[in-house]
């Protein structure tokens, strides 16, 4: 049920007033991945539907939207994210890059979040 509403809501905040807002899809995105126990900052660049691996983590890029008038404005990505060899994802959603805390991985050793779309 969170999942709907957070998606819901961001959908409502994206798309605006009457004049909505038009969205790119990107062929992929770049990612920061942080350590909290080694204190090691790792950025990522996925193509849409690549895995990639960090450690312990998993994270999987399924979709990177930005907005279709402003390359550089604010991306939001889907992401799936696996610790070790758990069956259900640690993550799985929608990420704001202007935002990561809206709708944040709650991870004890890791932080993941978005930081741009891939715009070619």
């Amino acid at each position: 049920m969170r999942g709907f509403l957070f998606a819901a809501l961001t959908f409502l905040a994206l798309a605006g007033p009457a004049s909505a807002q038009e969205v790119a899809d990107a062929p992929g995105g770049d990612l920061r991945v942080l350590d909290k126990l080694t204190g090691v900052v790792t950025d990522m660049s996925l193509r849409r539907g690549e895995t990639g691996r960090l450690g312990y983590l998993r994270v999987t890029l399924n979709a990177c939207r930005y907005p279709a008038d402003n390359p550089s404005g604010d991306a939001y990505a889907a992401l799936d994210v696996y610790y070790q060899a758990e069956p259900e994802p640690t993550f799985s959603g929608w990420m704001l890059a202007s935002a990561p805390a809206l709708h944040a991985m709650d991870h004890p050793r890791y932080d993941v979040w978005v930081l741009r779309c891939m715009t070619s």
